[in-house]
């Protein structure tokens, strides 16, 4: 079986007890770290910053999983180092080439991932082939944690896993992001999604601790 792998979104943390989650996620076995960026462009919400990724490397030795959901991820780039075994992801719906960026993300030892909105579809990718090695799935309109899943949207997954397989992309790893419940993570699981990104739905759940929902978690996407 494929390692499956728990991205905790921090953007869902306690941001005042940061440090002390961190800590926590890494004791429970938590694989990466999820970090929003935000433009208030591409997306109508202003998250974190480079400094803030800065401070992440600073404080962990965990791979932080970046999300960029900016217009201009090359600009971006040029604010922060990647840290080897780091995850950087852009956006498709990005009318551009992602050749360099892919190659530079690559040369630094680090994965480079495409993210795909609810409406645009998975055939999208395919100018890039050969350049991405995840795609991420939004399963919510992209910009504010605890948004609503996008009805019908988890079919995706499966519908991705057989384009991606049946375009000789077998090792591209599917991530799935947004409003992922233990349960829901299980059934993506089984349709073919490897990277889990963990937010309010799934690990940190209102009236339950990180040391309840990640054991809970972590067995849904083991079966």
């Amino acid at each position: 079986m494929k390692k499956r792998i728990i991205s905790v979104s921090v953007m869902c943390s306690d941001l005042m007890n940061l440090g002390a989650d961190i800590d926590t996620l890494k004791s429970l076995g938590v694989d990466w770290l999820h970090v929003d960026v935000m433009d208030a462009h591409f997306v109508p919400n202003l998250t974190f910053g480079p400094d803030f990724i800065k401070a992440m490397h600073a404080r962990t030795t965990q791979p932080l999983d970046i999300h960029l959901m900016v217009t201009d991820p090359e600009l971006a780039l040029t604010h922060f180092d990647l840290r080897k075994g780091d995850i950087l992801t852009a956006h498709v719906e990005l009318d551009r080439s992602y050749k360099a960026l892919s190659e530079s993300v690559r040369a630094q030892g680090c994965l480079f991932g495409l993210a795909v909105n609810p409406e645009t579809p998975v055939e999208s990718l395919a100018p890039h082939k050969g350049l991405f090695d995840t795609v991420t799935l939004m399963l919510v309109h992209p910009g504010f944690a605890g948004a609503k899943l996008v009805d019908g949207i988890m079919d995706k997954v499966a519908e991705t896993r057989k384009w991606l397989d049946s375009n000789g992309m077998e090792d591209v790893m599917i991530s799935v992001d947004g409003s992922v419940s233990a349960e829901r993570a299980a059934a993506m699981a089984a349709m073919g999604a490897q990277i889990f990104v963990g937010g309010t739905a799934g690990i940190y759940r209102k009236g339950m601790t990180l040391e309840e929902t990640i054991p809970v978690f972590r067995k849904s996407i083991s079966i």
